[in-house]
């Protein structure tokens, strides 16, 4: 590994922290924002720095780790340069949990219900998607995944299709859309422990990931449980990824980017891509939030559309690489 990547992406995010927190409407100096941090006492600032951009980078460091770290482990799980946590369908059940919320009611009645009833979307699909694969592999896990992630889609859709007003209709779109606007501490507290337990649960994977980079029966005659890493990754993903998209919506491309950003730097070895993945997945949802704060072309840019805007030139450019390579 390059010794210097996780240095880098280090004071990387420290400057893209640093940014987060003076950028947005109002600007604010960097003296200004280190007195609003250090000195306790309620002034405009102080509110603004503690209670709107405080959260909001905790959440981006947060959500942007899981998703390049499960989209590194999920890569080299199924040794499928394009898998990232979509594919499971992790995203599609929170994203129709929590429009199940909106559509029913519970979010108008309790602040909190959108990102419960997203995260108890996450759990149960990848619950079904477990079960309809138990007795296959790899490719019988993919195709449970999509078929569970079609259905999933499916019911959103008819969700909008049949929302009672426009303006549940709206709320529904804005959410999927994905966003870091208006997030409190409230909503840090409630996915926080579930993305740092996925997180521990996906790094344990390091070992087995390489092993198994060498083969199935090459990594059990080293001693490795595959069927424990396979659990470790899938229950890792949905608890990290569903609390994340339970809170912020959803968010592609990210697990797919971050790990080819870092994987040339270490080797190609899938245990030593996942910390620099989840590094560069955080500095990539905080350099795009930034960016949706900065840049202004009318309505607001949402954090998701402005990720999908980016990511999806790169994605055409890996499956043309991909190709080539096969090739």
């Amino acid at each position: 590994m390059n010794r210097w990547l996780v240095p880098g992406l280090i004071l990387l995010l420290l400057a893209l922290s640093g940014t987060s927190l003076l950028a947005g409407t109002i600007w604010l100096s960097p003296g200004r924002t280190l007195a609003a941090l250090l000195d306790p006492s309620p002034d405009l600032a102080q509110l603004v720095i503690v209670e709107v951009r405080l959260p909001r980078l905790v959440l981006a460091l947060l959500v942007g780790g899981i998703l390049g770290l499960s989209g590194a482990v999920l890569q080299g799980l199924l040794r499928n340069p394009l898998a990232e946590p979509g594919l499971l369908g992790v995203s599609s059940g929170a994203s129709l949990g929590a429009v199940i919320a909106i559509y029913y009611g519970f979010a108008a009645t309790f602040a909190l219900a959108t990102p419960l009833f997203g995260l108890a979307g996450a759990l149960v699909t990848i619950g079904v998607a477990l079960l309809l694969s138990r007795s296959g592999g790899t490719l019988s896990l993919i195709l449970a995944g999509v078929a569970v992630s079609t259905i999933a889609s499916a019911g959103v859709t008819l969700a909008l299709n049949l929302a009672p007003n426009p303006f549940a209709a709206y709320e529904i779109m804005t959410w999927l859309m994905g966003s870091l606007s208006d997030r409190s501490w409230d909503h840090v507290l409630l996915a926080g422990p579930f993305i740092l337990v996925g997180a521990a649960m996906l790094l344990c994977t390091g070992r087995g990931l390489d092993a198994h980079a060498l083969g199935e029966r090459q990594a059990e005659s080293l001693g490795v449980d595959l069927s424990g890493v396979r659990l470790l990754a899938l229950f890792g993903t949905a608890l990290g990824v569903g609390a994340a998209t339970a809170v912020t919506g959803a968010i592609g491309f990210v697990g797919l980017i971050a790990p080819h950003l870092v994987r040339g730097f270490v080797g190609h070895r899938p245990g030593g891509t996942l910390i620099p993945a989840t590094l560069a997945g955080a500095a990539i949802i905080l350099a795009a939030d930034i960016a949706t704060r900065v840049l202004r072309f009318g309505p607001d840019i949402k954090l998701g559309v402005f990720v999908s805007v980016i990511g999806a030139p790169f994605f055409l450019w890996l499956v043309l690489h991909v190709r080539r390579t096969v090739a």
